[in-house]
């Protein structure tokens, strides 16, 4: 391991860097970050050694940072947000999948300037695990962000095995809207193999399902919901934890409040009290997942970074996870991001010792945006200047 202090000064001596950076949504995925980076590191510093190991927190490219950690893509045809059937994929290797919700349930998958925040479900985030179960899964890392619902995770159950019902019987609609005409809960026809399996629930907020931090008082606006539309979820969903209770006993209550049952619509809430879950923070698993640890034993020197670095990266967004572990291990860290809205003092608690936004190279944010990919190289270059000569 190189000093810290000879890295800070840009010692020759550091020739092994690690980038380990999330996408910069809209512009650029985790991989291409890594192979931005990369050019122009190489560019300044053509010795140098560089491992890429693109991350990711659970949210949305979740599945492809697992991809390019080495585990196989696989594809399957679900119930998209709307009810209509896309293609979603997990990523699978030996007995252990990482299932990310948004890839059958995420904004991304409605049209531009659509929205349903009543009544999208997420049927097809429970088609997809079914899918992992099928494949032999035992250890299923569920990645939860970027969502278009707010269900509690009603869908995501009824895909797999569980009833919801209404008084005279029938199924209540799809969404989080229609729970509030919930009656009955039978989660007994739930997939028996779910039993048998270590479900983690990653993700990077810790909201609780209701109230004034509840998923839809936060969250609903993102997806469209009017105030109005967030009072009824917020109702709808409260009801929705009564009835389960009456169905499971208190542990639907305390789930509601739990850590994590907020998390992408209350998707959280429904893997947590129906399926088992246990909530770990999103980056924290995904480092685990993706061999981490013994890739920052190799590097003196950790390039993380992701398209804002701002108040919502220091609680639990993946450069803070990055951060602190190689602050634990005594790695120097850096950061590339498009915008930068921390001060010095506050990137150095975080185990960032310097960032490096692209309009510190172009001033332009819309140029930035559109331009991220050569701009990113730039960038990478006045870090290679700065560490690696």
């Amino acid at each position: 391991m190189a000093d810290a202090a000879a890295v800070a000064t840009g010692s020759t001596e550091t020739r092994r860097v690690l980038i380990a950076a999330d996408k910069f949504k809209g512009s650029l995925t985790a991989v291409q970050v890594a192979e931005r980076v990369t050019a122009g590191l190489r560019r300044v510093a053509p010795g140098v050694q560089v491992e890429a190991l693109p991350v990711a927190d659970g949210g949305d490219g979740t599945v492809a940072a697992a991809v390019a950690g080495g585990f196989e893509r696989r594809e399957v045809r679900v119930t998209g947000p709307l009810g209509t059937e896309v293609t979603a994929a997990y990523a699978l290797r030996g007995d252990t999948a990482v299932v990310e919700m948004a890839e059958a349930s995420g904004l991304q998958l409605l049209p531009d300037g659509v929205f349903a925040p009543l009544t999208s479900s997420t049927y097809g985030s429970g088609e997809l695990l079914l899918a992992a179960l099928e494949a032999g899964a035992r250890t299923i890392v569920f990645g939860v962000g970027g969502s278009a619902t707010t269900d509690g995770g009603a869908g995501m159950l009824a895909a797999l095995g569980a009833r919801f019902l209404d008084t005279g019987g029938s199924p209540v609609a799809p969404g989080g809207g229609p729970l509030r005409d919930l009656a009955t809960a039978d989660l007994s026809g739930l997939d028996p193999r779910l039993a048998d399996v270590d479900l983690v629930l990653a993700s990077d907020v810790d909201n609780p399902l209701t109230g004034p931090k509840g998923a839809p008082a936060v969250y609903g606006p993102q997806k469209g919901a009017t105030p109005d539309d967030v009072r009824a979820l917020d109702a709808a969903l409260a009801h929705f934890a009564v009835v389960l209770e009456k169905a499971v006993g208190p542990k639907a209550a305390t789930y509601a409040q739990s850590p994590g049952a907020g998390a992408a619509g209350g998707i959280g809430y429904g893997a947590l009290v129906g399926l088992g879950a246990r909530f770990c923070p999103g980056i924290d698993v995904m480092l685990d997942v993706l061999g981490f640890a013994p890739a920052l034993a190799r590097a003196d020197l950790v390039i993380t970074g992701e398209g804002s670095l701002d108040e919502q990266t220091l609680h639990g967004k993946a450069p803070a996870g990055v951060a602190a572990a190689a602050r634990t291990a005594g790695i120097p860290v850096v950061a590339v991001c498009g915008r930068l809205a921390l001060s010095a003092d506050a990137l150095g608690a975080a185990g960032i010792q310097r960032a490096y936004p692209l309009t510190s190279v172009e001033p332009d944010v819309e140029r930035c945006i559109a331009e991220a990919g050569p701009i990113l190289e730039q960038v990478a270059e006045r870090i290679a200047g700065d560490f690696l000569s």
